[in-house]
C-alpha cells in the first residue's frame, strides 16, 4: 500500500467499524409483529411498617445486652432505668424523634416494612434494612427490642431493650415531699 493511501485505509477502516456498530444496535424484522417496548418499572413504593411509629412515642428505660442469655437481666436493668428515661418523641413528618449510631443529635426516623416482613426504624429515604437501620427483633407494646442492622455497629452497640416506663415511675421533683 502507499504512503498516501494508508490514512485513507485507516479512516475507511474506522468509518466501516462504526457503521457496523450502529447496524448491531438495530433490530430488522423480517415480518410479523415486532417486539413489544420492555416497560421501565418505576421505584417500588417503600412498604408500610406493620409497628404504628405513635406506638412507640414515650419515655422508655434502656439497657443492651451482647449475648442472648442476657436478655432478661437486661430488660430488668432498663426497667431500673426509667428515673432517667430515654425518650421516643413525635416527628413533624409522621416519624419518631431517636438518635441514630453515633450520633448526638436527635433526628426524625422513619418506620419501615423490609420485604422479608421484618420492621425497621432509620431513615425514610433510605430502603428498609439499610446499614444505619435498626431492626425491630420485638415489640409487644411494654418492651421494644431493636438491633442495628449494620454488624459493626451491633458488635459495639449490641441488642438494645426498652422497657416502656409507667406513670407511676417519674424522676423526683426538687422540693416533693416525701411520704413518710
Amino acid at each position: 500500500m502507499s504512503v498516501h493511501l494508508r490514512p485513507m485505509g485507516v479512516t475507511l477502516a474506522a468509518l466501516g467499524a462504526m457503521l457496523l456498530g450502529g447496524c448491531a444496535s438495530q433490530q430488522f424484522s423480517l415480518g410479523g409483529s415486532s417486539p413489544e417496548p420492555v416497560a421501565v418499572q418505576p421505584a417500588a413504593a417503600p412498604l408500610p411498617a406493620s409497628i404504628p411509629a405513635a406506638d412507640l412515642v414515650g419515655r422508655w428505660g434502656l439497657a443492651a445486652y451482647h449475648k442472648e442469655e442476657d436478655r432478661a437481666r437486661t430488660e430488668a436493668a432498663a426497667r431500673a432505668q426509667c428515673r432517667q428515661p430515654y425518650n421516643i418523641g413525635r416527628g413533624p413528618r409522621g416519624g419518631v424523634i431517636m438518635h441514630l449510631a453515633d450520633q448526638a443529635q436527635p433526628t426524625e426516623l422513619s418506620l419501615k416494612g423490609g420485604p422479608d416482613g421484618k420492621n425497621y426504624i432509620g431513615l425514610g429515604e433510605e430502603p428498609a434494612g439499610g446499614q444505619r437501620d435498626r431492626e425491630i427483633v420485638a415489640f409487644d407494646g411494654r418492651v421494644l427490642i431493636t438491633r442495628f442492622a449494620d454488624p459493626e455497629v451491633a458488635g459495639r452497640y449490641g441488642t438494645s431493650v426498652y422497657v416502656r416506663c409507667s406513670a407511676e415511675v417519674t424522676p423526683a421533683r426538687k422540693g416533693a415531699a416525701k411520704k413518710g
